[in-house]
């Protein structure tokens, strides 16, 4: 049986669309090829538009000086937002948790993405993590709170230590999420009810792993 990654393609230009298609994650070739087909069939804009957004996404987009996020400006528009709570701070380890928390609605705080968290089996300590530029905000004393809303796992848990033995000694209140995020689970993948019920009721990090 002739499999999609043998057979020949009639044309180099269509192999060639979905060969950069199917290098995407959870997309294989045989959904590569019926989304090229699909693009083939829609009007001659649509394939286009596609195209100049990717384009943008890649050349225009940039991170928030201030929080890390991804942004169109230097900085986001959580960050320049007035209504947005300058006292509390959400700790999050990349922008696919910040989309995750704003879709319960339930914070109003800022945020500071960390780029990952601490996984020595990966290579990442926590010099590779924005954990240095989240210490620097707390020295004029404007922050109040720090919540660190990382993924219940191993290394969730041991860049919390982290972080909390290194902001411990400003005068600055640290919590976590509840336990509605269940252990193991990353944030993106935590239902949004659950996620919210674990902001709005967080609890203080009692300092251990």
């Amino acid at each position: 049986m002739l499999t999609f990654a043998a057979m020949e393609y009639a044309s180099k230009l269509l192999q060639q669309a979905v060969d950069e298609i199917s290098q995407l994650p959870g997309i294989g070739r045989r959904t590569a090829m019926r989304l090229v087909l699909h693009l083939l069939r829609q009007p001659e804009s649509i394939s286009l538009d596609l195209s100049e957004a990717i384009r943008l996404l890649r050349t225009e987009i940039q991170y928030c000086q201030s929080c890390f996020n991804i942004s169109d400006q230097p900085t986001c528009s959580l960050c320049a937002n007035p209504k947005r709570d300058r006292q509390l701070v959400c700790v999050v380890e990349d922008v696919r948790d910040v989309i995750a928390i704003e879709s319960t609605a339930q914070f109003t705080g800022l945020y500071h993405v960390l780029g990952g968290k601490i996984s020595p089996l990966d290579g990442i300590g926590p010099q590779e993590l924005r954990i240095d530029s989240l210490v620097k905000k707390l020295k004029d004393g404007t922050i109040k709170e720090v919540i660190l809303a990382l993924s219940s796992t191993v290394e969730g848990d041991t860049t919390n230590y982290y972080i909390y033995k290194q902001i411990s000694s400003y005068d600055v209140e640290i919590t976590v999420l509840a336990r509605g995020v269940s252990v193991g689970d990353e944030l993106e993948y935590t239902d949004e009810v659950s996620l919210g019920r674990s902001i709005v009721k967080r609890i203080p990090f009692d300092g251990t792993i």
